[in-house]
């Protein structure tokens, strides 16, 4: 009998030998090193879009692979021209070393744990209840003392990440007060609101999360600013018992916020003071990690003798403030039972860069603008400047907040950090993948 050769078996022998062919494929690395001698936590790193490979149409996602694990990240718009242009992203990384990320995109969105946050709410009447909202406009008489209500859930925008919370407030006042908190998690959204979601101050209670920690004052808060003209500090904005407010129009809005990033704007129209007419603005950013945020602010109308003063509220401080200098950065910094009677200890300062930094001073007693050093900083006109605001509270998250030396090391780890210069490479080459 003749033997049968049954074609299929020679095709599917064919079909197996084609399965195993190395398949060629573009990878991406993304090559981050330390070039200092201390190590970096949390180094916030952007990356331009266009040094990376192009989106397809169909993957239009960012995915980050480092050791197998995902990295969270998030496109950004680093110029504010309502335009992604950035992959932003956090990263450990020790002295000396480098670590190299994998870098592809996707056509499904990654799930990543939310570690930033922007809550804003606002009501036009009284008996209205608050709903969110992500901008607002407001004239010079949309103030609390002559509305006779308070608009804003929180007095305004709080943001926050995994380690604090800050809030603005943006009824005029704009200093930017602390929250400190004692979990990781958000806060709930309905922090300043009742059940009928009317604006009630319901955070200066302790709940889990944390509660308002920090006493403003007629202080400009951790952060707030004005202009020092012919001697005299101008503040941007007015106390709470002001009927009317010294800056004609404040828009405000929510840039974006994302797992890794949030960022919002403020514009001043507008600010009259006792001896010019300026215009402000102002960008408030917040990404994971770090027991602060940055702030980034440029003032149009300065006059060549103006100096921007950066407020550092000073309530309940009996041990005074310290100067840290280096060739990058200065901070001051304070740490004392800064919290509302002195119930717990905190630290708070603010980092800036020492090629503006000039020196500081103690506020005046009388005015708007009180209870507070101030740093003074030398900016040409419309010359932006960027600065951090950094609060640690002994019940947060770190507990050794409570000890002087353990919160100034900190402030200069962040200050390190935050003013370090990674060396970045990023490569595309093909290589053959066996599917």
């Amino acid at each position: 009998m003749k033997k049968i050769i049954f074609p299929f078996i020679t095709l599917l022998a064919i079909t197996l030998t084609s399965c195993d062919k190395p398949q060629e494929k573009s990878i991406t690395t993304i090559k981050l090193s330390n070039p200092t001698d201390f190590d970096l936590k949390q180094k916030a790193v952007g990356l331009a879009l266009d040094e990376l490979p192009k989106q397809t149409s169909s993957s239009k996602h960012p995915l980050l692979l480092i050791e197998g694990d995902t990295l969270a990240s998030q496109l950004s718009d680093s110029n504010k021209d309502g335009r992604n242009d950035e992959l932003f992203f956090v990263i450990d990384i020790v002295a000396n070393a480098s670590k190299n990320i994998q870098f592809k995109w996707v056509e499904k969105q990654p799930k990543h744990t939310i570690q930033t946050s922007i809550r804003f709410g606002k009501r036009e009447s009284k008996d209205e209840p608050v709903k969110p909202a992500t901008s607002e406009t407001l004239s010079a008489t949309d103030v609390p003392k002559a509305l006779g209500f308070q608009k804003y859930q929180t007095d305004g925008p709080t943001w926050e990440n995994d380690k604090v919370a800050f809030r603005h407030y943006l009824d005029g006042r704009n200093a930017i007060d602390v929250y400190g908190k004692k979990i990781a998690a958000i806060s709930p959204e309905n922090v300043g609101l009742d059940s009928a979601k009317a604006v009630v101050d319901n955070y200066h209670t302790m709940e889990d999360w944390g509660r308002d920690v920090f006493p403003v004052g007629s202080s400009a808060g951790l952060g707030g600013f004005g202009v020092i003209a012919n001697g005299k500090i101008q503040r941007l904005g007015i106390l709470v018992t002001d009927t009317l407010n010294n800056i004609e129009k404040t828009s405000f809005k929510i840039l974006e916020e994302g797992p890794v990033k949030s960022s919002m704007e403020y514009s001043y129209t507008n600010w009259n003071t006792e001896e010019n007419t300026y215009q402000a603005k102002e960008i408030t950013t917040i990404w994971p990690g770090m027991y602060a945020f940055q702030n980034t602010v440029a003032v149009n109308g300065l006059a060549p003798q103006d100096t921007l003063a950066i407020g550092l509220s000073n309530i309940n401080n009996k041990k005074g403030v310290e100067e840290l200098k280096t060739e990058k950065w200065t901070a001051l910094i304070q740490h004392d039972s800064l919290t509302y009677d002195r119930t717990w200890v905190m630290g708070t300062a603010i980092i800036l860069p020492s090629e503006k930094y000039t020196s500081y001073s103690e506020a005046p007693d009388t005015g708007k603008f009180m209870q507070s050093y101030l740093a003074k900083v030398n900016v040409k006109n419309d010359e932006s400047i960027t600065y951090y605001g950094v609060s640690g509270w002994e019940l947060s998250q770190e507990k050794r907040f409570k000890n002087v030396a353990f919160f100034k090391q900190y402030v200069t780890d962040l200050a390190n950090t935050l003013y370090t210069e990674l060396d970045i490479s990023i490569n595309t080459e093909n290589q053959k993948i066996s599917e």
